[in-house]
Formats: structure tokens, sequence, C-alpha cells
């Protein structure tokens, strides 16, 4: 993926708001993250600045938690469980069936932008095991070729 220019003009209602006020980092962070879907460098040292809070213990507090990023992530981020049911009712066959189809491996985006796949602890649908979160739609009862087709969709339908 290419690097695209950060406007960090984004983040000035951010920082009038919550940067004067003590114990806000995580919040600041939060709304960061949702304007540019990833926290970018240009945007903690902007934070940095602001705050007064130095850009180490920024990134301390933001590799602490699950929930920050700090690379850019596709159109599609699939999360992928390995959790213990989804483990044994073998996640590692639907992991390696999403390598297969899109190239990419835990932590990677595609070339196009258009898919990052993130392996997790769990997603509290053990039920669903094996299952997939692609956004904000859940996937079970996954199998190898049901993986493969419902990217196949993803992809055609973005195209």
């Amino acid at each position: 993926m290419e690097n695209k220019k950060v406007d960090l003009s984004l983040l000035d209602g951010v920082l009038e708001e919550y940067g004067p006020v003590n114990g806000s980092l995580i919040t600041i962070l939060q709304h960061t993250q949702n304007i540019y879907g990833y926290l970018p460098k240009e945007a903690i040292e902007l934070i940095s600045e602001k705050t007064g809070i130095a850009a180490s213990e920024i990134m301390g507090v933001g590799t602490f938690y699950t929930q920050f990023r700090f690379e850019p992530v596709g159109k599609y981020l699939i999360m992928l469980c390995q959790g213990t049911a989804c483990h044994v009712n073998s996640s590692e066959l639907i992991l390696q069936a999403i390598k297969d189809e899109l190239g990419i491996d835990d932590g990677q985006t595609t070339d196009d932008g258009l898919f990052s796949l993130k392996c997790v602890a769990c997603l509290g649908c053990c039920s669903l095991s094996p299952v997939m979160m692609i956004n904000e739609d859940t996937y079970g009862s996954l199998t190898p070729e049901k993986a493969k087709k419902i990217l196949k969709e993803l992809r055609e339908a973005a195209v």
C-alpha cells in the first residue's frame, strides 16, 4: 500500500476537546484511530506536542493495548479466531485457506489495500467455531472452501 500524506488538521477538534484533560490519552488515541484507521507516526508526534506527553510514553500506551494499530489496514479487516474452540475445530485450516486466497500472512495487508489479516485470541463466538469477523460481520462454522468463497465475494463486490 502506498503511503498517503496524513492530514493532521483532522485532529484539531479532538486535541482541543481532550488535550487539556488529564488522563485522556487513551480517548485521544481512540479518536485518532477512528479518524485514520490506525495511529500514524505524524499524529503521535502532534499529540505529544499538544499534550506535553512524551512520544515514547504515547507509544508505550499504544503498544500495550491490542486495540491500537500502527499501520494502515485494508478495507476489509479479517480477524480470525485462534481461541481454544476454534483451534480444536481446525482454525489452522481456515488460516491456510485465507493465506492461499489472499497471499498474505497474519499482520499483513494485500498489495491492493483491500484485505488485512489479524489472528486474535478469541472473538467470543465459540458456538460458531471456527469463526472470523470481517469488519463488523461474523462468519461461523467455517470450512476452507467457505472462507475462500466469502473472500472472493468481497473482492468482487469491491470492484
